[in-house]
């Protein structure tokens, strides 16, 4: 047996050894969640709640250990006393615990990512493991100490090399899913991903640097190392699209973390998504950091006072509402600066208050108080006080006042004067129009003014009172079972008498427009306007954020363009850290130095450096005497593409990416295309995958953001440019769509496209 078959089966023992306690583990998990849900709902509300809550325990424990199965090991540390840690997914102990495994996230497994030949510490050689489900299939080691007696061992084995198990994860063909990092982790991103909680974290990097990996790997470094704080507030990532989400989505589970919301920005308020996208022009325009006193002072007309005051008879006495009276009643609903509909409250009872004051003033007694609540409920049923009221002081919902905004533009001109008469006609919509993404967060800043709708208010008053007694009611049974202060809380308990389990953290927050988080993940940040920073901010009142983006790629005309610029403004001078990544782990060198080159030619801010690997011939080209026969080039060199990257087995990507004018027309060729060049079965597996998980996809720059495919051709790029909001923007939008392609760039275009734009 060679001593490179010796050295993998040794490791395979230990990784065996690994998997045999989770799945002892996993076993054990499995019986108690058995031996729970066998006690079935009888006993005390007590009891139940706390089988519910052990029950909830169990599963959350259980969907974690699944979730850790794929290259559970991948990693070993050797230190100069000859000891060993391996490193994982998780923490895992034998019963006697003695470490087994130890968690990527732990300081101890700091070394394996951040050690090098001049700073290693006590740690002499780390070693990669490769896997193939619980198989040990490559080892590959990197002597940190060069005195050190590994460096014999590892050469004379064939073990000794460097960057391998990176190489191959960037080599492999791509899913619809981004995998995780966690094996490969450079230092320079686990630097960032270590970085203390507090505060804002910046990253900026080109495209195939890790942006949104070490994003989402700091995310779980943050819920393992500050797990009691997180796990109370909760944290949210925020992305571009929601195919982008679902890309991302298997990321924080296979690291161990399950308990974060994942929202675009317009999916930030529950039960009102964004169905519909504003013009670039409109969008900017939303997006200026002046609609938050448009849409104040769009609350702030509302109070007013009417023109037509009433005058109303009470048992025969006339009963003026008087302007005096309004304005007072109006100054004392401010004064107790609550949200517009709950300090509409105080307006009404100021109001009926005086009115029925102006009432006793008449008589020639003393009214008890039963004659004055009948006094105050025939003032309050009035149509004309109502009326009148309701004039004064307007109950409002957030979508109704957003309506109005677009639905009536002299209002908005009055509202807005920086506004030009272009800028109105290109807000202005019909009423009732659906909310576009740029709505949101407009919404979101009505529905902080406002309060609750007055409507839902009422509704839920009556179940305030229930409720307060239901949480009375649950205090005092867990008192008096002396268990109040562990495992089971008073809502847990609440929870489970009214018939549902205590939900995580993550589903209370995802469904609470107000809940505020530890922690903001924003990728793709360059491309957020001031307004939606404000809606941000507002979810994370400690500014606690990861931000990740590049400039170079910002394509929103009211996006960011220097980080300086916009973090100074949101987070102060001194409180915000700018990291760059600079090594693009994506493309080949001959597609990272070709895009890198547009860029600068464009203006735009290019921060990678170098790419580790060449490819020869990653960039290709065609070009074509006129368009008539573009359309067939596309699709069997698409076809091409998709015999080569394509499999069965659901890898590999190519993605067509075009003018959006063009992409209708290139999609329904493509398909007839692959349906001819393809097996029947193979065409029709593929005619029928989601848009989201599509392994051959024709689509426009804006959609391939944040994306990543094996191969890609570019369309007509001069058209493109021609097509986007402005220049710097088409300059991006053709950046990123270059620079998607993990192995091959296509570019396809004809001769008078060539001419209009040099690539």
């Amino acid at each position: 047996m060679s001593e490179y078959a010796s050295q993998i089966r040794a490791e395979q023992r230990q990784v065996d050894r690994a998997y045999g306690r989770l799945d002892d583990l996993r076993a054990q998990v499995r019986d108690r969640l058995d031996a729970v849900r066998a006690r079935g709902a009888h006993g005390s509300p007590t009891q139940r709640t706390e089988r519910d809550s052990f029950a909830t325990m169990y599963e959350d424990r259980l969907a974690q250990m699944r979730a850790v199965e794929d290259r559970l090991v991948f990693g070993r540390l050797d230190a100069a006393d000859s000891s060993r840690r391996y490193i994982g997914r998780i923490g895992l102990s034998d019963e006697a615990h003695e470490p087994i495994l130890t968690d990527w996230r732990a300081e101890a497994a700091r070394p394996f990512y951040e050690a090098t030949p001049s700073h290693h510490g006590d740690i002499v050689m780390r070693r990669h493991l490769t896997l193939r489900f619980r198989e040990v299939v490559g080892i590959e080691d990197e002597v940190l100490d060069v005195d050190a007696e590994q460096v014999g061992h590892a050469a004379s084995s064939g073990t000794l090399t460097g960057e391998g198990a990176l190489l191959a994860s960037l080599s492999s063909r791509r899913t619809g899913k981004m995998t995780d990092i966690v094996a490969t982790i450079q230092a320079e991103q686990d630097r960032i991903i270590r970085a203390p909680l507090p505060g804002a974290v910046v990253v900026q990097g080109g495209p195939g640097t890790g942006k949104t990996a070490v994003a989402l790997h700091r995310a779980a470094y943050l819920l393992y190392t500050h797990r009691r704080q997180l796990e109370r507030s909760g944290v949210l990532v925020v992305g571009p699209s929601s195919t982008f989400l679902r890309y991302i989505d298997q990321v924080l589970p296979s690291l161990g973390e399950t308990g974060v919301v994942s929202r675009t920005v317009g999916e930030l308020i529950p039960g009102m998504p964004a169905t519909a996208e504003d013009t670039p022009h409109a969008a900017r325009l939303k997006g200026d950091a002046r609609m938050a006193q448009v849409v104040a002072a769009a609350v702030a007309m509302r109070v007013r006072v009417p023109a037509d005051l009433p005058t109303v008879h009470v048992n025969g006495f006339p009963v003026a509402m008087r302007e005096a009276d309004v304005r007072q009643a109006q100054l004392d609903a401010r004064r107790t600066r609550q949200p517009h509909n709950k300090a509409r409250e105080t307006f009404v009872r100021s109001m009926l208050s005086m009115m029925r004051a102006r009432y006793a003033e008449q008589l020639d007694y003393t009214p008890d108080e039963a004659e004055m609540s009948r006094v105050t409920e025939t003032l309050r049923m009035n149509d004309k006080v109502r009326r009148a009221l309701n004039l004064a002081w307007l109950p409002m919902t957030g979508p109704w006042l957003i309506d109005q905004l677009w639905a009536k533009p002299q209002r908005l001109r009055a509202l807005a004067p920086w506004l030009t008469d272009e800028d109105v006609a290109a807000l202005a919509r019909p009423k009732g129009s659906p909310l576009t993404r740029s709505d949101i967060p407009l919404l979101d800043e009505a529905l902080e003014l406002l309060g609750p709708d007055p409507k839902v208010t009422a509704r839920a008053g009556a179940m305030d009172a229930v409720r307060a007694e239901e949480e009375r009611f649950a205090r005092d049974t867990l008192a008096q079972a002396g268990i109040g202060s562990g495992i089971v809380t008073a809502q847990m308990l609440l929870d489970n008498l009214n018939g549902s389990d205590a939900e995580l953290t993550a589903q209370r927050a995802a469904a609470d427009r107000e809940w505020t988080y530890g922690h903001i993940v924003v990728d793709e940040a360059q491309e957020l306007t001031a307004m939606d920073w404000r809606m941000l901010i507002r979810r994370c009142p400690s500014r606690s954020f990861t931000i990740v983006g590049d400039v170079a790629q910002t394509s929103a005309l009211g996006g960011t363009r220097s980080w300086p610029r916009t973090m100074d403004r949101l987070f102060g001078r001194g409180h915000w850290t700018l990291n760059e990544l600079t090594i693009d782990y994506r493309n080949p060198q001959e597609v990272s130095d070709l895009a890198s080159a547009f860029a600068r030619s464009e203006g735009l801010y290019i921060s990678t450096v170098n790419a580790v690997r060449a490819i020869p011939g990653s960039v290709r080209r065609v070009t074509l005497d006129d368009e008539s026969a573009l359309a067939d080039e596309v699709a069997a060199t698409t076809a091409e593409l998709a015999h080569e990257f394509v499999s069965a087995d659901g890898t590999g990507r190519v993605a067509v990416i075009a003018p959006d004018s063009m992409v209708e027309a290139l999609r329904g060729r493509v398909a007839r295309q692959l349906a001819a060049a393809l097996p029947e079965a193979e065409a029709r597996r593929l005619a029928e995958q989601d848009a989201w998980d599509e392994q051959v996809s024709v689509c426009g720059a804006q959609q391939v953001k944040g994306l990543e495919y094996d191969a890609v051709l570019v369309v007509q790029p001069g058209r493109i440019e021609q097509e986007a909001a402005s220049r710097l923007v088409a300059a991006a939008d053709l950046y990123v769509a270059m620079t998607r392609p993990t192995q091959r760039l296509f570019i396809v275009r004809t001769k008078t496209d060539e001419t209009a734009l040099s690539i």
